[in-house]
């Protein structure tokens, strides 16, 4: 048996992993009477890929859509699930547990907490055209929140990624960024608005680089951190797990690096994991992702490389799904350290996804997810669906942004770093559509071919061959300024441009499955005692990804499960 003398540390709970599973595990744990709470992070910054996500939160009969009017229910919203997700994949237990205890987390926070998000009015479900969809209201964005109300806790925050960033400094909304991306009406002034009150605010300046106003991802983690600053909550950085430690079966502390040293922490009443993925193991894609796979596609927390699922493996957990991510394809423009995901850039009218062939192989303007399934599905020796390209033309250079490269007005082609992004195959530029295919080894026949059917179906507005543009979904992305579908243009316009696009991800989804209290089971289903998952690390609840924000939403849901399990609260 332990004595009090074996442990460096001691708390009542430990949470491994800063997101918003494991800050709203922590804060819920206080709140419901454990207030012996501490978290861990094995980065220097706090808010793992949470922060740097859009934020978004999935949560079918949420609070805010309630105020808003909007009408949705238990029985709607797993009608739509049942459609996407089997029993097999998801157990009837798991899900009923997230759509009947997600709404009560967000009133629990919203109620207790500095947590507070926006409905997301317009944005849809992706799969709009099942029972049970809707076109808007389940899912939330952070509600904006002004750093300085994190003391010097601001600078430890992980950032948002740069392309919700106009500039690289001023963070931007979902809906803002709907809105400046694609240059829709209004885009100059709300952009013009936000660009004066960042120059005008001298103070802040004088600190940071950054505007003080948070958007997004770190708005929702700074909501969380700031709420646990408020309870004088720890938060240690630069402390990764490197062992859970066990008693008689169960988990009673972990071991930790902590700045060089090794450290031995008690966890009286349970360890929560919520580290993330492994996206970032090479080894462990290799092992369990399709092919082709590789960690530097991945938008996810470089941070991420399966800690938790290592350790879950070791003491026996039954693991599920490893072979998937939240896929989406990503861009990876030189010099910088994160892929950016293409999710509103491939769906613009005007451009063309296509393979070595020169051939488009899916609707552009789908769901990112359903897009990158359909890469894997139809990627073969013979016909390769990477290296995979953006081909579009001048009109299209002139309208919208492409990861880095911003409109042709605001960036002109001589200040693009051509050299450099051939030199790395990133991006190209040339005169007719058989040169531009010459200079990114694709098919010029093919893509000659593909951009003329194309061209044809802008001219009709109807994609014949795979169907873009006819879900709301798809039109979401669109531009309504193009008729006769706004997912349509033509391809024709010289100079014509290509940048490369990766089958990447935002995480692995495969982990430990958990019970409808988050707690993590071994092979036999028997539950492993003290030990509780959520996020990345567990099995993941909406493996079909049915709507903005459903990787945050489980994750939030299950730590609040967790934290229910531990204290014994009833809600």
């Amino acid at each position: 048996m332990s004595t009090e003398q074996q442990w460096d540390y001691s708390f009542d709970v430990v949470v491994v992993g800063s997101g918003n599973g494991g800050m709203t595990a922590a804060l819920c744990t206080y709140e419901m009477g454990t207030r012996d709470v501490l978290v861990i992070e094995k980065s220097d910054q706090y808010g793992g890929t949470s922060s740097i996500s859009g934020g978004g939160v999935w949560i079918p009969g949420n609070r805010y859509a309630k105020a808003a009017g909007a009408e949705d229910s238990f029985d709607k919203a797993k009608t739509y699930l049942r459609q996407l997700i089997t029993e097999e994949e998801v157990p009837e237990y798991q899900l009923d547990a997230f759509l009947t205890n997600g709404p009560k987390m967000v009133d629990f926070l919203h109620e207790r907490t500095r947590v507070c998000y926006q409905t997301l009015e317009h944005y849809p479900d992706y799969y709009t055209n099942l029972d049970g969809a809707m076109a808007g209201h389940r899912s939330m964005e952070p509600a904006t929140f002004d750093a300085s109300e994190l003391g010097e806790e601001w600078r430890r925050l992980r950032r948002t990624h740069p392309m919700m960033h106009i500039g690289g400094r001023i963070g931007i909304t979902q809906v803002e960024a709907a809105v400046f991306v694609g240059q829709q009406p209004g885009w100059m002034k709300m952009a013009g608005k936000l660009v004066l009150d960042y120059i005008l605010d001298f103070s802040w300046r004088l600190k940071d680089k950054f505007h003080r106003r948070l958007a997004t991802g770190c708005a929702g983690v700074a909501r969380l951190r700031a709420s646990m600053l408020d309870r004088d909550m720890p938060l240690w950085l630069n402390t990764g797990m490197t062992q859970l430690i066990q008693e008689d079966g169960k988990v009673v502390g972990l071991e930790v690096e902590r700045e060089g040293k090794t450290l031995r922490i008690q966890a009286r009443k349970g360890v929560v994991l919520a580290a993330g993925g492994f996206e970032h193991n090479q080894q462990m894609r290799e092992a369990y992702l399709p092919k082709p796979t590789d960690h530097q596609w991945s938008a996810g927390t470089l941070d991420n490389t399966g800690d938790a699922h290592q350790e879950g493996l070791r003491l026996g957990a039954k693991m599920h799904r490893m072979d998937e991510a939240w896929w989406c394809n990503t861009i990876s423009p030189p010099g910088e350290e994160i892929p950016r995901l293409s999710i509103m850039e491939k769906s613009y009218p005007g451009s063309i996804v296509v393979n070595p062939a020169g051939e488009r192989f899916s609707n552009e303007s789908q769901n990112y997810m359903a897009f990158q399934l359909e890469t894997f599905e139809k990627h073969t020796e013979e016909n390769p669906t990477y290296p995979t390209w953006q081909v579009f033309d001048a009109d299209f250079r002139s309208k919208y942004f492409v990861g880095p490269i911003y409109t042709s007005q605001l960036m002109p082609d001589f200040l693009v770093p051509w050299k450099r992004y051939e030199q790395e195959n990133f991006m190209a530029k040339a005169d007719t559509i058989a040169e531009l295919a010459a200079k990114i080894s694709v098919d010029p026949e093919g893509l000659e071919k593909t951009v003329g059917r194309m061209n044809e179906f802008a001219r009709k507005g109807v994609d014949d061959d795979l169907h873009r543009g006819e879900s709301a979904y798809d039109r979401y992305y669109g531009d309504p300024r193009m008729e006769p579908n706004p997912c349509l243009g033509p391809v024709a316009k010289a100079p014509f441009y290509a940048v490369r696009v990766d089958p990447g991800d935002f995480g692995t989804q495969g982990g430990m499955v958990i019970t409808a209290n988050a707690e993590v089971v071994h092979e036999d289903g028997s539950v492993i005692e003290g030990l509780y998952a959520c996020g990345n690390c567990s099995a993941p609840t909406l493996p079909c990804y049915p709507g903005p924000g459903a990787t945050l939403g489980p994750s939030m849901t299950f730590g609040y499960q967790a934290a229910k399990a531990i204290t014994g609260y009833q809600d």
